[in-house]
């Protein structure tokens, strides 16, 4: 059954419910009023005819009829009662509706308290049938010497109460049928307000939502016209360093987050992309689109928040493909040239010359590359380091590593990315340096070692070194002093935000015309953190 179905019948039930209360209810309420009035009525007639002298007298008389029955009457037609009836303490009526009943006695049997010296209002059956009484004693000379009944029959009290009833039911007809339009119009306004969808289909579209919302990398935080936040995803709480037990929801958006932008958003309807934000100490790209209804107003916005360094770590990721693509390139351009080499040498049937060439170059290579496995176990930077080697010869430089480097003792939990990413980067700038060198050889040297309570990292170059004036700008992204290069100006940023993480420190020496030293000093505590 349909949500709005439901709603119509459950609005029905509740007001046929309603209505039949209330109509039984004030029924009730109505007969018990309408009793009470017409008993005060009787009795208030009763004690009047009690009080009549010429009452009290004519029982002094032979026949106290005669002078009672027709002042009774008198009074029971201008006061509309069904009967007064007057009787002495033996019961016998002096007055009745019906003349042929005088001189007899009196039925109900209600009579006793009457005769003590009460006044009372009581429900009995007499000769007329059941009726509503009210009853007082009649005194002479302060002794009760007779009593006077004024009473109104039940089926009276019955019409005038079922005439109530019908105004009551027309009243409550009346009220069914406005429920039934009220409800109609209601569930109508529920399904519009819901789109036409059921409760089952929100609740999933609800768990759907929540579920897209926290399995999104992004912070996502949605406002409404006030300012007050209505959505905000688990990654949201991370960036705001905010628990996820701390709810958000409902607090106003400057509480939580200063200069967000948002509410200028909700203003102006304008979405604004890729707006740098500040967070604490991190740098987030911000997105900010207005949320419109179906008439095209602004009723809210939303943000996502995107850590910019994830930007950064993805260049990273570049670069290291982009560095071991590179070499085995050149190692490929290498042994390439050497195979050319030999088969020259065989050619020309220089046999002996061939074998020592190839003695001298598994002798060289294997020497350099057990030197790595031993002093430098780790296989992501001893193969790191090789490839450098490899593009080394390739771009005619001396690159030597210093045997007296030892790189054994790096924390298990040390990211090897950021190791690679820092040595890299000095390499390649290094590199960079000594490259346009016109002075003769081409050196760069890189020295490792794990001595001590840090991990040092010494790259040395003889390039053209570095201006003094400059020395504020080089680890500035996007800053570099080969304006012509693609990738300037990232090495260096990229190894001084390594440096942030990794709790260590870069400085460089350098001299004009004599070449550069960098040096690099991670704490090995400080880089299990990372």
């Amino acid at each position: 059954m349909r949500l709005h179905t439901k709603l119509m019948l459950g609005i029905i039930i509740v007001i046929v419910v309603i209505g039949g209360i209330f109509g039984y209810s004030f029924k009730q309420i109505m007969e018990s009023n309408l009793k009470n009035e017409m008993g005060s009525k009787a009795l208030s007639v009763a004690q009047t005819v009690a009080n009549i002298p010429e009452i009290q007298e004519a029982f002094e008389t032979k026949d106290p009829a005669t002078i009672i029955q027709p002042i009774a009457e008198k009074i029971r037609k201008q006061v509309g009662a069904e009967f007064i009836v007057i009787g002495n303490l033996d019961e016998i009526r002096y007055s009745h509706p019906n003349p042929i009943r005088l001189g007899q006695k009196m039925v109900g049997g209600d009579n006793s308290r009457v005769f003590k010296g009460e006044s009372i209002i009581s429900e009995s059956t007499g000769t007329l049938g059941p009726s509503l009484r009210g009853k007082t004693p009649i005194f002479h000379n302060e002794e009760v010497i007779g009593v006077v009944s004024v009473g109104y029959l039940q089926t009276d009290i019955e019409l005038k109460v079922a005439k109530i009833q019908k105004k009551i039911f027309v009243v409550t007809f009346l009220i069914l049928i406005g429920g039934l339009l009220a409800a109609l119009l209601i569930s109508l306004n529920i399904k519009k307000a819901m789109f036409g969808l059921e409760p089952k289909e929100i609740a999933w579209m609800y768990q759907e939502k929540h579920a897209i919302l926290e399995s999104i990398h992004e912070g996502i935080i949605a406002i409404g016209t006030d300012g007050r936040i209505t959505v905000v995803n688990e990654t949201a709480h991370k960036i705001l360093r905010v628990p996820n037990e701390v709810l958000l929801r409902g607090k106003r958006i400057e509480e939580v987050l200063e200069n967000t932008k948002l509410l200028s958003v909700v203003q102006t309807g304008k979405a604004e992309y890729d707006q740098e934000m500040m967070i604490f100490d991190s740098v987030y790209l911000a997105n900010r689109i207005p949320i419109h209804n179906k008439k095209g107003n602004v009723i809210g916005a939303v943000a996502s928040l995107r850590n910019k360094s994830e930007l950064a770590h993805l260049l990273q990721e570049l670069s290291h493909v982009k560095a071991y693509a590179e070499g085995l390139r050149a190692q490929t351009h290498e042994y390439s040239n050497r195979l050319y080499t030999l088969l020259g040498l065989i050619q020309l049937g220089s046999y002996k010359e061939a074998i020592d060439f190839i003695s001298h170059e598994v002798d060289v290579a294997q020497g350099f590359v057990q030197f790595l496995m031993k002093e430098i176990p780790d296989p992501i930077l001893a193969g790191f380091i090789l490839g450098k080697t490899s593009l080394a010869s390739e771009w005619k430089v001396n690159f030597l590593v210093d045997r007296e480097s030892s790189f054994k003792d790096i924390p298990v939990e040390m990211n090897r990315d950021s190791l690679v990413t820092i040595i890299g980067n000095l390499i390649n700038n290094a590199f960079e340096a000594v490259r346009d060198n016109e002075k003769g050889e081409k050196n760069v040297t890189l020295f490792l070692t794990d001595l001590g309570k840090d991990l040092i990292i010494e790259v040395e170059d003889n390039g053209n070194g570095i201006e003094s004036s400059k020395s504020d700008l080089i680890f500035r992204e996007g800053y570099s002093t080969k304006n012509k290069k693609s990738n300037a100006g990232i090495g260096l940023s990229l190894i001084h935000r390594e440096m942030e993480a990794l709790g260590g420190t870069i400085t460089y020496s350098s001299q004009i015309g004599e070449g550069t030293i960098f040096t690099v000093a991670i704490p090995k505590n400080r880089g299990s953190e990372k």
